[in-house]
């Protein structure tokens, strides 16, 4: 398994967004809720309508660990959800394959989506579908500086394990040596 990078700029996030909310709106909300929840993809395309129509929350057992995990819906993705779910039935898949037959879409099929829209805004990066919930990990750790809540969002065992894991030990690291001259 290659190490996939997070999104680190901001105005790449959004570029990302406005190309695939052109493309389909399904593949837009994909992105959205993996970058703002730090579901890992497997858990996110196991979704289904139920799991998010009328609800605060998203209550599920991780497919990884095995534990639950509940994690609070934003105002920003209950818009976009409740804009999305709004025909569809209880027990269909949130992010249906086009294959049809209320198939949950494949991780590979999630990939290509996940990179077609970074590679055509440019970014030339790892990226994969783990860039997701790195992502999200990169900007909480950013804006709230506590990697305590986040170690426990993610189930890691140490700090150390999830600062490297959203890539901060090297941000670290390179700002260090840049200025850095014996």
């Amino acid at each position: 398994m290659e190490f996939v990078q997070p999104l680190r700029d901001k105005n790449t996030i959004e570029n990302v967004k406005t190309e695939l909310k052109k493309r389909c709106y399904r593949d837009y909300l994909l992105f959205i809720t993996g970058i703002n929840t730090g579901l890992r993809i497997s858990d996110i395309l196991s979704l289904r309508v139920f799991d998010v129509k009328d609800k605060t929350h998203i209550t599920i057992r991780e497919e990884k660990t095995g534990k639950e995990k509940r994690f609070l819906i934003n105002n920003y993705l209950k818009e976009h959800f409740d804009k999305f779910i709004q025909n569809m039935d209880s027990y269909e898949c949130l992010f249906k394959s086009k294959k049809g037959n209320n198939i949950a879409m494949s991780r590979v099929q999630a990939y290509r989506i996940i990179n077609s829209a970074v590679r055509k805004v440019g970014i030339k990066d790892k990226i994969g579908t783990h860039t997701l919930r790195k992502t999200f990990g990169y900007w909480h750790y950013q804006k709230f500086k506590d990697i305590a809540i986040l170690q426990d969002i993610f189930n890691h065992s140490a700090p150390s394990v999830t600062l490297r894991y959203i890539g901060i030990n090297d941000d670290m690291k390179d700002r260090t040596i840049k200025d850095f001259c014996l």
